[in-house]
């Protein structure tokens, strides 16, 4: 009886096709692929030239190369374990990046054919192509999962080193895709640079460390090991602080930095670009993730400040398990590795949140000192003030404003808070002001005037800009419902003494209800000619306020028709509610006097009319003279006596050269 034929396993190329022509999906990832193949080729030099009108990608190094033999026995076999075969450092004392053997393929998820030349010092030069449609029709065709490259002609020009060549690239290349390839290269990458010795240029220009572009943005840094490039570039830092680089219970060791930027917007870049608020973990000066921070779940503001890259090779040792998944961008999550640098990491951002919270504090006092105005009002306090007026402003900067404008409205409320918090602090003094102490008393007496001329001067400038605003929409004649509202919002402009408005949701409603049903009556041109009527309850009066169109002009009887019925109206609801002989009030806002005010006696026929029925009628250009003199006086008069309102002022008319 025949022996049956041993067990045999083979590997399908379709499995090669899932592991490796379709492990990446992006270019600079399946370039990083070739870069850390240049690495462990002992290369010095790296050149990816990108030639988008012919449709092609050229990657060549100086490194090693390959004799003919080499590349049958290890860059045709798929899965070449490096480590078992070539174990150890490379002759100029790398640590390979390479190890599972597959990478070679990623070429293939951007270009649809790959030639290869590749000459070892001292060898005969070898090249060969292949092609993806190829490789995947012999899938279809070969049970046994070979396929044979074309051996083509090798370039002359290469005495060593390896050179790539793809054509047919699966998308086009254009001047903004290269130089985001270059930032992107840069970032993937902790050992480019000459002092690595290892140089990798894209069309002819080095990338650098700085094509990061992140470093000038760091605002605070924490370093682990010699960072000593880092503290180079971050020429911006205020803050740096140099930590331990070991953790975990056999003290595993970690370089790099953390590090928070000065706006949370500065991590956000133009569509497309990486998301950088992200702590990035490198193994043997390669990205292993793009992120780690979340995993942790911070939700502090800080958070979104961070940025930092840490380099842990522990991550990576010869006689361990492989702690990358198989798309060798992510750690495997619960290798041991990974759990002791969690708590590490922990450990750190609970430490970097506290300093950041203190340092961000110190940034705001330095930042709101840099307006003359607010450093002349913190030397006018005294010392206890001082102290807690800085921890005041300090607290402010961990507040979002990315516009001067907006901080510097901030800075202007958080000293009126302080002084609120100085006035409530002064009048807790008095209370045990002895008879000597008259100077104490003056003082404080004269800071509680400032703050209450400051306040006032406050609320003058935001009605003088409500007085702008009327104007504004009168002399354009808007028809539209929005002088109605800002008429109806702030009654002041009728009358200053109409500060307090008092209503009820029952009674706006029944009154809407009733001027609806008056409206109803009024003629095609009433209609027209109006912007509407509204009503308030202040001050113990109601008032109506009908509204016409600034450039309508309309006779008194007219008016006396509408409000007659208006009056009668609200009188019997108020009436009907229980209040007898309610207080109401009637102004008609309009552009020109009534038709009749021209006539023989107009005036004193107008006046009479109106008042039988309580009302009165104010033109625009009147109230917004009269509005304007009411508040600018003010402003004028206490302007040289205000010291508060001075440092308002001036905060406001801050610009940095």
């Amino acid at each position: 009886m025949t022996a049956p034929a041993p067990l045999e396993m083979k590997l399908s190329l379709n499995v090669l096709e899932h592991l490796g022509l379709n492990l990446y999906s992006h270019v600079p990832a399946v370039l990083s692929e070739a870069v850390a193949n240049a690495w462990d080729a002992d290369a010095t030099q790296v050149h990816i030239d990108i030639d988008a009108g012919a449709d092609c990608i050229e990657i060549r190094d100086n490194g090693l190369g390959m004799t003919r033999d080499e590349i049958q026995a290890r860059f045709l076999v798929m899965g070449f374990r490096r480590r078992d075969e070539m174990p150890g450092p490379t002759p100029r004392g790398r640590d390979p990046m390479g190890r599972k053997g597959i990478g070679k393929l990623s070429l293939f998820s951007i270009a649809h054919n790959v030639e290869v030349h590749t000459v070892k010092a001292g060898s005969v030069p070898s090249a060969f192509r292949m092609k993806l449609g190829d490789i995947r029709r012999q899938i279809k065709e070969d049970p046994e999962g070979r396929y044979y490259p074309d051996e083509i002609d090798p370039l002359s020009n290469i005495s060593h080193g390896t050179r790539f060549i793809l054509t047919e690239l699966q998308r086009r290349h254009t001047k903004s895709t290269i130089s985001a390839l270059r930032r992107r290269l840069a970032r993937r990458f902790s050992i480019i640079g000459a002092q690595h010795d290892f140089q990798v240029f894209v069309d002819g220009v080095e990338i650098t460390a700085a094509d990061r572009d992140y470093y000038a943005k760091l605002q605070f840094l924490w370093t682990y090991g010699n960072q000593s490039e880092v503290e180079r570039l971050s020429q911006g830092r205020t803050q740096w602080e140099s930590r331990c680089d070991h953790f975990g219970p056999s003290a595993i060791a970690v370089t790099g930095w953390l590090g928070t930027v000065g706006e949370s917007r500065d991590l956000k870049e133009e569509q497309g670009g990486d998301n950088l608020n992200r702590i990035a973990i490198y193994v043997r000066g390669k990205l292993a993730q793009e992120d780690i921070l979340g995993h942790f779940g911070e939700r502090g503001v800080y958070a979104s400040y961070l940025i930092g890259e840490l380099q842990v090779d522990s991550f990576d040792l010869d006689d361990q398990p492989d702690v990358a998944t198989s798309n060798r961008q992510q750690i495997v999550e619960d290798d041991q590795r990974f759990q002791e640098l969690r708590h590490f990491l922990q450990r750190e951002l609970r430490h970097i949140q506290g300093c950041w919270t203190e340092w961000r504090n110190l940034e705001g006092v330095r930042k709101a000192l840099e307006i003359p105005a607010v450093g002349e009002w913190m030397k006018s306090l005294p010392a206890e003030h001082r102290r807690k007026a800085e921890a005041w402003i300090g607290r402010l900067n961990r507040v979002t404003a990315e516009r001067l404008e907006d901080r510097k409205h901030l800075i202007k409320h958080a000293i009126l808070a302080f002084e609120f918090f100085r006035a409530h602090d002064n009048l807790t003094r008095l209370e045990s002001v002895g008879d000597q102490s008259l100077d104490v008393v003056l003082d404080m007496i004269q800071d509680l005037d400032s703050l209450e001329l400051a306040l006032y001067g406050q609320i003058v400038q935001q009605r003088l800009s409500v007085i702008r605003m009327l104007q504004d929409k009168v002399e354009n004649d808007e028809y539209e419902k929005d002088i109605q509202k800002l008429v109806f919002d702030h009654l002041w402009l009728l009358d200053p003494h109409w500060e307090r408005i008092e209503s009820t949701e029952y009674m706006e409603t029944q009154v809407a209800t009733l001027f609806g049903d008056i409206n109803a009556d009024l003629s095609e041109p009433e209609r027209t000619g109006r912007i509407d009527i509204v009503y308030r309850s202040t001050a113990g009066k109601h008032v109506i306020i009908e509204l016409k169109r600034p450039g309508i002009r309309v006779h008194v009887w007219e008016l006396t028709r509408q409000i007659s019925k208006y009056r009668s109206g609200l009188a019997k609801l108020l009436e009907g509610m229980g209040e007898s002989q309610p207080a109401i009030e009637i102004v008609i806002l309009l552009g020109k006097p009534p038709s009749e005010w021209d006539d023989p006696n107009g005036q004193e026929i107008v006046h009479q009319a109106l008042a039988a029925y309580g009302a009165r009628f104010v033109e625009y250009n009147n109230l917004l003279q009269h509005a304007y003199k009411a508040y600018s006086d003010y402003a004028k008069k206490k302007r040289g006596v205000e010291r508060l309102r001075a440092i308002m002022t001036a905060i406001e008319d801050y610009a940095p050269q």
